[in-house]
């Protein structure tokens, strides 16, 4: 078989012959939409360019070694969808009407292109997820699970789930754990998202979120039609009495491990924040994104805790195994439990049941408390290292915050600043770190060089590494 050669139909023809002739050898059934869809691929792709003349159904059919009516076929329905145009005895050409680019996938993953080293806060070691026992797991749970259970689930999440998550909360968090009021969501984004939706619907338009604080919070709240009212962060964690002063009746919070400055809610700021979220019949949503890192004491009990009617905690496994699972957590409190798990069912109708079965069994086995005892020793490790670096190469740098979480805060003497050109001379270094104003919703001294510096993502090496580079980079 040869392409046709003849006249004005040389180039489509022999175009065409070569874009279809693989179709042409498609199971007989299957030959005709796989002829369609050849065909339209070579006219989306811009391989058959608008105006091109097509060989005659004859013509084509005889190269291609299929009937006449398959190709007629093939032609009359890509002129009814635009792709093709034809006319009582001119012949079909390709339309003009298809401009649609060959489809390409870009990565907007958040990533430090280009650096060195990262100090960036937020991302855990991914090295260490535990792809054997995780595997193990996701085989057992394939043979095992029910065939109803791939049915659409409870938008709570599956039973054995929530049962298992209050178990491991109250013995690691001291919550008060109903497996009744556990909802399953996508990390800690989702949960803030269902608790915004709530309070819309209840008719507050406006929550109350630490300052300096997650700027993801701001974005979550605003998607559900919420504002966020910024709250002075002190010492002892958010200022209660600006909270009274700021007429709202909700507010976020990290009070184990503050983000980003590091310290631990006091027991009276916790007491005072209670009794102000009683006063006001609000709520508060604790975020307790790494509460179980602690490494000089026991992790700080939650706040959910002390008043688990007026706190909703949310918590993931983002920190611990890696958020690109996008599996967490919501206890909500008993008045607030029909209306979140409402909006969860119209936001998605439930979290994936093998997903949930998956780390259901990773719970009940021991394996995720395992991976907690196993991230605290990186991490700890980690952070010493980290302190140790700076102590020798970075005379002056001073750490604050408790012994906790995946990241510090290191205080830089006041001689490297101004803060623009010390952060200037980090990215030319290939070191990339953020400063604690990124996180602030106010203004700071140009003076003030303090950082918040991501470890536990980087082996100790690398930290000391860094922090050299750090040195080399502010004393040029």
């Amino acid at each position: 078989m040869t392409p046709p050669q003849t006249g004005p139909e040389k180039s489509g023809a022999s175009s065409a012959w070569e874009l279809l002739l693989p179709a042409a050898s498609a199971p007989a059934r299957a030959r005709g939409r796989s002829l369609q869809a050849a065909l339209r691929e070579a006219v989306r792709s811009g391989r058959l360019a608008p105006g091109t003349r097509l060989p005659s159904s004859r013509d084509l059919a005889a190269d291609l070694g299929v009937s006449r009516g398959l190709v007629t076929d093939a032609y009359e329905q890509l002129t009814a969808e635009g792709y093709l145009r034809s006319g009582r005895g001119s012949g079909t050409w390709v339309g003009a009407a298809a401009r649609a680019a060959r489809p390409q996938a870009h990565d907007l993953a958040p990533r430090a292109p280009g650096a060195r080293v990262d100090f960036v806060a937020g991302t855990p070691d991914l090295s260490l997820f535990p792809r054997a026992a995780w595997a193990a797991a996701q085989r057992d749970v394939l043979t095992d699970l029910p065939h109803q259970e791939l049915g659409y689930p409870d938008p709570r999440g599956l039973p054995r789930l929530r049962t298992a998550l209050a178990g491991l909360l109250a013995r690691r968090r001291g919550v008060v754990a109903d497996p009744e009021r556990i909802v399953v969501v996508s990390g800690v984004a989702q949960a803030t998202a269902l608790l915004g939706f709530a309070l819309r619907a209840r008719g507050m338009r406006a929550v109350g979120v630490e300052d300096p604080g997650s700027p993801q919070h701001t974005a979550l709240y605003a998607a559900a039609g919420v504002a966020c009212v910024p709250v002075p962060v002190d010492g002892e964690g958010l200022e209660t009495e600006r909270l009274r002063a700021s007429g709202v009746r909700a507010a976020t919070v990290t009070p184990a491990h503050q983000f980003p400055t590091g310290i631990a809610y006091s027991a009276r700021r916790r007491a005072e924040l209670l009794d102000w979220a009683r006063s006001v019949d609000g709520i508060v949503l604790e975020d307790d994104y790494d509460g179980d890192f602690r490494y000089d004491r026991a992790p700080v009990g939650a706040l959910q805790g002390l008043d688990p009617e007026h706190v909703a905690y949310a918590g993931s496994v983002s920190k611990s195994l890696a958020p690109g699972l996008r599996l967490g957590w919501l206890l909500v409190p008993r008045a607030w439990t029909e209306e979140v798990v409402e909006r969860k069912r119209t936001m998605d109708l439930g979290h994936p049941t093998l997903d949930q079965a998956l780390f259901a069994r990773f719970v009940e086995r021991g394996d995720y408390d395992r991976q907690l005892r196993r991230c605290q020793r990186a991490y700890r490790e980690r952070r010493d290292a980290l302190v140790a670096a700076l102590g020798k190469h970075f005379p002056g740098a001073e750490v604050s915050g408790i012994a906790a979480g995946l990241h510090a805060i290191v205080s830089l003497p006041a001689r490297h600043g101004p803060r623009e050109r010390f952060l200037a001379r980090m990215t030319a270094a290939g070191v990339s770190v953020r400063p604690l104003t990124d996180y602030a919703h106010g203004a700071a001294p140009e003076q003030d060089v303090r950082l918040v510096l991501g470890y536990a993502h980087v082996t100790p090496a690398r930290i000391h590494e860094g922090v050299r580079l750090m040195v080399e980079a502010a004393a040029a």
